[in-house]
């Protein structure tokens, strides 16, 4: 560990103040933490664990307490949930993580979304795993772009400073006490990107406090904040201190053994030993309350984090530490500690070491409202919350008096600042704990339009809706309102107003239209119905960040005031103010949609704005062989209104080319969808990029863009969008005439499709075909990736397929994983305990064996067909093989060893075997031409 020779006072000199002061009060309303405000929740219902009396009493808990943690992590499902767990929920601490990427190049276990789709899932079931733990979510705009070997490769595709700039502002925005990561930033991490979240978790914990670093974020209203303390996880699982690997550590993303040495990014020194341990998590301690373990609790929601594995296995109970080693610390701290806050005054009182210089009134208010909440934890009983109440009334109260004082005080605007952020989060607290003691909801529900101006009653249900509203449109929102005990005469207690929260930029027209119930001074529930309009102008709901291209390994802030944020905040969302004794009560939820799904039942969204029109290609790029007369182009067209749709459709198109039909005239009944098949006559097609365009108009307005709908059920959906624009290129692909393929389809890819540029259907095979079907009538199989692991009956049914190939198939494999590790080719191989990957695009490819006549015929294959890729060259590379399989080409990353085991081709009986590790997979959706090429000659070796 490093002592930090530093205190607050150094870094706020009185000259700096001045401008500080003179910045935050030009700049204060421009970003603001949104902790410290009281949110309109996203889903239709709150976990069990954080409702009743089990929620209350962790809201009790985190009331008593000013402790704050961030965690640092690379990719969703990266994070020590257990930990997370207990600090939240255990220990009442406020808890939050900073996830780099949102897991675009990872894999998807649950359907075919690749790339940014992929990139909103994996965010999404993120979110629902911190629901779990208890903990707020924060992003930077870096994408996943792949596996990554290096920290220095991760650092060059995203930029140093990007990620930094990203990492200081979640920090200066939490203001947490403690810095936290998984990770080291040395090789024990493995994956690069794991590397930069284990150094960014280091350096963050000095940039973040000085002003000097991103004055920007200083400009706009942030303001520097010193983490006291920063740990990372110690890696325990990669040294070897026997054998052949004597004192060294294993790297599993380069499958090579390394001298044992470790960076301190704090104090830029190597050392050649373990980091030592400072504080064990005891993550697999039972809350007695709650029922179950940390780990268990946090498991939960890490298993549903499925595109990645399809669940996790769930922990038994019993007891599990995980270590951690204390990077660098500003206050007094033992070798061996007891929890990350030792030395920290973490009370709800030591909020007033945020003050500079004597403040008596600060030290004096803060143990009265510490009194109010020791008392209300000490009167807590699960059946009578209500005795806590005026504990909690006269907590807010004393609150808001002391942040009064504190704004009016002189201490300096720092300080004040400081202070405002601890005691706002206070404020929100207090108000969930009333809130929770009162028994108040509210629900704002999308409903169908009411026949009159004055509805009298609903019952007790929501209704079906669309999940979606276009601009121009109008709907109902019902907003139910409940309270356990009433409100009115004989309580302390009154509904005060109610209101619809929408986008305050775009002025949407919002009409009260009925509230039975509200002209009753005493109630326990009430329905208010307003009509809304959405404005012509309403923005989609959409991410407020893109990227040109999947090769661009970093997003663009489309509207940069929610940088840090999961997405930006849903259109709409109602509201409800209570008023208790003199104490507001403010409860709201995101406007709700509901409709039926066969299996879930009832699935509820929140509202989103869409086009009128949604016009789409896909996929949105693909290869058109030279000397091709014409080619096919569906554009799809979704009619997302409550009204019919008129307009026509055409495309637009290079210079000489043509279009069959040239104008598609279409009339679409309320959410009706079309596909309109062109024929495109390319002109003087050569070697080169075309871009084709279709264009939808309908009135006065024109649709070229579109959304697909990610996610699965159980996930709460999002929508994707994209231009309405197809990428085309000339290639010198042919295909041997008269093959017929059969697909198998694995974890999800885009490979039938993209055969179909070059003329080939592809049949997808069943799992009774696969089982029992006549498969010698199909000149090649191919099998999608991972195909051994999404479908069971592979195993099942190998020999089947063995004994196509022996009776003269031609079985095309594409890249498997572990499960694919046992033998199930015509001859033995061996795929490795960890399988190799080759993940620089740009390394050279060498052919081995030019005269194989998998890479001669149709089209002659050299290493200039390897040019162009995007994302990685493969993974899951053969590592040894029987001599019957005959290796076609070498690759390798620099410092790893060459890697033969990618392209291996088998003749057995009268037929063809081919493994093949590159990821063709991802280059065909992209138009890489060489891809093509060799994938054609893949399937035409059956021919």
């Amino acid at each position: 560990m490093v002592s930090i020779a530093r205190t607050h006072t150094s870094l706020r000199r009185i000259a700096a103040l001045s401008a500080l002061a003179a910045l935050m009060s030009a700049n204060a309303q421009q970003v603001t933490p949104w902790q410290t405000s009281i949110a309109a929740t996203a889903d239709s219902t709150t976990l069990p664990v954080d409702r009743g009396a089990d929620g209350l009493w962790q809201t009790l808990k985190k009331l008593h307490t000013r402790a704050s943690l961030m965690m640092i992590t690379a990719h969703p499902d990266d994070e020590d949930g257990g930990m997370m767990a207990l600090e939240s929920r255990g220990m009442g601490a406020r808890t939050a993580l900073m996830t780099l990427t949102r897991g675009e190049g990872g894999q998807d276990a649950m359907g075919s979304e690749t790339y940014d789709a992929l990139g909103l899932i994996r965010t999404n079931e993120l979110l629902l795993a911190d629901q779990y733990t208890g903990t707020e979510q924060y992003w930077s705009r870096v994408a996943d772009y792949g596996f990554s070997k290096t920290i220095d490769e991760a650092f060059q595709q995203w930029g140093h400073d990007r990620v930094l700039y990203d990492v200081v502002r979640a920090v200066r925005l939490n203001r947490p006490l403690v810095l936290t990561s998984v990770f080291t930033g040395n090789i024990t991490d493995g994956h690069g990107h794991h590397q930069v979240a284990g150094a960014m978790a280091q350096e963050v914990f000095k940039a973040a406090c000085d002003p000097k670093v991103f004055p920007d974020q200083i400009a706009a209203g942030l303001l520097p904040w010193c983490p006291v303390k920063v740990y990372e996880r110690v890696p325990g699982f990669f040294f070897s201190s026997t054998g052949m690997h004597r004192n060294q550590i294993y790297d599993y993303a380069t499958d090579k053994w390394s001298p044992m040495r470790f960076y301190n990014y704090l104090t830029k020194q190597w050392t050649t030993t373990t980091p030592e341990t400072n504080v064990e998590i005891p993550e697999g301690n039972l809350d007695p309350i709650l029922g179950q373990s940390y780990l268990q609790i946090a498991r939960q929601g890490w298993a549903l984090q499925k595109s990645q594995n399809g669940g996790g296995n769930p922990p038994l109970p019993g007891p599990m530490d995980v270590s951690y080693h204390r990077y660098g610390s500003l206050a007094p701290a033992a070798e061996h500690e007891q929890s990350f806050f030792d030395g920290i005054d973490t009370s709800l009182e030591g909020i007033a070491t945020l003050a500079h210089g004597d403040a008596p009134f600060l030290k004096a208010g803060l143990h009265g409202i510490n009194q109010n909440v020791t008392h209300a934890m000490l009167m807590y009983t699960p059946s009578e919350p209500q005795k806590l109440l005026p504990d909690l009334h006269d907590g807010y109260m004393k609150t808001k008096a002391l942040m009064d004082a504190v704004n009016a005080s002189t201490l300096n605007a720092e300080d004040k600042a400081n202070l405002d952020h601890e005691l706002g989060i206070k404020l929100v607290q207090f108000n969930t704990a009333l809130a929770q003691v009162l028994g108040l909801q509210v629900n704002a529900l999308v409903t169908p339009r009411t026949k009159s101006d004055h509805p009298s009653s609903f019952g007790n249900s929501a209704e079906a809706t669309p999940p979606n509203v276009t601009p121009g449109a109008a709907f109902d929102l019902r907003l139910h309102v409940t309270a356990a005990g009433g409100w009115g005469p004989g309580t302390k207690l009154r509904l005060t107003r109610t209101w619809l929260e929408t986008p305050a930029s775009e002025k949407w027209p919002v009409e009260r239209i009925g509230a039975p119930g509200m002209e009753n001074v005493t109630g326990a529930v009430t329905d208010i119905v307003f009509r809304v309009e959405v404005p012509r102008s309403a923005a989609a709901t959409k991410p407020y960040f893109s990227r040109k291209d999947i090769a661009q390994p970093y997003y663009h802030l489309d509207d940069p005031r929610w940088l840090n944020r999961p997405f930006a905040p849903y259109p709409v969302a109602g509201w409800a103010e209570f008023d208790y004794d003199g104490v507001p009560v403010r409860i709201g939820q995101v406007a709700q949609t509901m409709h039926w799904v066969h299996g879930p039942g009832a699935v509820f969204q929140p509202l989103v704005v869409t086009p009128q029109l949604s016009v789409t290609i896909s996929p949105g790029a693909g290869v058109t062989p030279l000397g091709s007369s014409s080619f096919p182009l569906t554009v799809k067209i979704a009619n997302e209104q409550q009204d019919n749709a008129t307009g026509d459709l055409q495309l637009q198109l290079p210079q000489g080319w043509t279009s069959e039909p040239a104008v598609d005239h279409f009339h679409l009944a309320a959410g009706e969808k079309a596909e309109v098949a062109f024929t495109v006559r390319p002109a003087n097609l050569g070697q080169e990029s075309y871009k084709l365009r279709a264009v939808a108009r309908s009135g006065n307005e024109e649709f070229s863009e579109g959304f697909e709908t990610v996610g699965y059920p159980g996930l709460r959906p999002y929508n994707l969008y994209h231009p309405a624009t197809y990428r085309t290129r000339g290639v010198d692909v042919k295909v041997a005439p008269g093959i017929k393929v059969g697909y198998i389809m694995g974890t999800g890819d885009e490979v039938p499709e993209a055969l179909r540029n070059i003329g080939v259907d592809a049949h997808l095979l069943t799992a009774d075909e696969i089982a029992t079907g006549d498969l010698s009538q199909y000149t090649t199989i191919v099998l999608g990736i991972r195909a051994y692991a999404a479908r069971p009956e592979l195993t099942a049914n190998n020999q089947r397929l063995l004994d196509y190939v022996k009776n003269g198939g031609n079985l095309v494999v594409q890249y498997e994983r572990d499960e694919f590790n046992q033998d199930l080719g015509p001859y033995p191989y061996t795929l490795g305990r960890s399988p190799e990957k080759v993940v620089d695009e740009s390394d050279p490819v060498t052919i081995l064996d030019a005269s194989n006549p998998l890479l001669t015929a149709p089209n002659h294959i050299t290493s200039a067909d390897f040019n162009g890729w995007v994302e990685e060259r493969g993974h899951s590379f053969m590592t040894s093989w029987d001599s019957n399989y005959k290796a076609l080409t070498e690759t390798h990353d620099p410092g790893q060893d060459p890697q033969r085991g990618g392209l291996l081709y088998a003749k057995y009986g009268k037929g063809t075997y081919v493994y093949v590790a590159y990821a063709l997979y991802r280059q065909l959706p992209e138009a890489v031409p060489g891809a093509y090429r060799i994938f054609a000659n893949l399937v035409s070796a059956g021919k």
